[in-house]
């Protein structure tokens, strides 16, 4: 199989390292040379952390998973993949342009948008083929993670429908089939949990760990809503949030807590501070 990556960040790069494992040919798409090149060495880094947890199937190696993968920054390369996941930050219009030149360049390949809130039916509204379109929501981290939310768009093929979950399958991972809608299932709930857990910290109700424990081991949750804050990024979360409230009301209207960190760069994991130290 062939696969395109347009966007080789942590979620690309950890996509693209998912479809490595299952001896699928994968080309990443950047925006320069040197994007490209930095997309490679996240993927051989993340293959090599597989590799020493033995998380990766037998008979398998980096080494050789790196042969089938190819990066750059000219999309031309995707004119013969099966399928192109884009994976570019949610921003609607940077979306619609990522996949208006995957349609171009791969006419005859499925599409695959990795959005965690954004509308699939509107993102396929500028395609010439709206129906070779579907959402693919994988969760960080992409190797690690055992779930993929498959989004149906309002014009999704029911034959794409099929065929994701059987790429989801051959990932190794577990498939839930949603209709289109504001946050889908997984990050409706994820943000609204999270955003109270953020209220009673703003309200003093108790501290970030305290409240993370309640859920880990109250609820067996294996991370907290704020932790879990973090990892994915409060920038992310901030952008989810407003665009579910605009959507869904106020209950997800994000707290002050949020918008000040977010303001103040305290963005979680990848910038050293958010609801924890890194």
């Amino acid at each position: 199989m062939k696969v395109g990556v347009y966007g080789g960040g942590r979620m690309g790069a950890g996509i693209a390292h998912a479809f490595l494992l299952t001896g699928a040919e994968v080309r990443v798409i950047e925006a320069s040379e040197e994007a490209a090149q930095a997309a490679r060495e996240r993927v051989a880094a993340s293959l090599a952390k597989a590799a020493a947890r033995q998380a990766i199937p037998d008979g398998s190696s980096p080494e050789g998973a790196l042969t089938r993968l190819t990066v750059g920054d000219d999309a031309t390369a995707l004119h013969d993949v099966e399928v192109v996941v884009e994976a570019v930050p949610e921003d609607t219009a940077l979306k619609k342009t990522v996949l208006q030149t995957c349609s171009q360049q791969a006419p005859h390949a499925w599409l695959a948008s990795n959005t965690s809130s954004l509308s699939i039916s509107e993102l396929a509204k500028t395609l010439p083929r709206p129906e070779r379109l579907i959402g693919l929501h994988f969760f960080n981290p992409v190797p690690a993670s055992e779930l993929v939310e498959i989004v149906v768009g309002r014009d999704t093929a029911p034959e794409l429908v099929e065929l994701a979950q059987g790429w989801v399958k051959d990932l190794g991972k577990t498939a839930i089939t949603v209709q289109d809608s504001p946050g889908f299932a997984s990050s409706r709930l994820g943000v609204f949990l999270a955003l109270e857990a953020m209220r009673m910290v703003q309200d003093g109700v108790a501290s970030a760990q305290d409240v993370d424990t309640a859920m880990t081991l109250g609820y067996k949750h294996p991370t907290g809503p704020l932790r879990t804050t973090d990892i994915v990024g409060l920038d992310v979360r901030l952008a989810i949030a407003e665009h579910l409230a605009s959507e869904l009301g106020d209950r997800f209207e994000p707290p002050q807590i949020l918008r000040d960190k977010v303001a103040a760069g305290e963005l979680g994991r990848k910038s050293g501070k958010g609801f924890y130290q890194w």
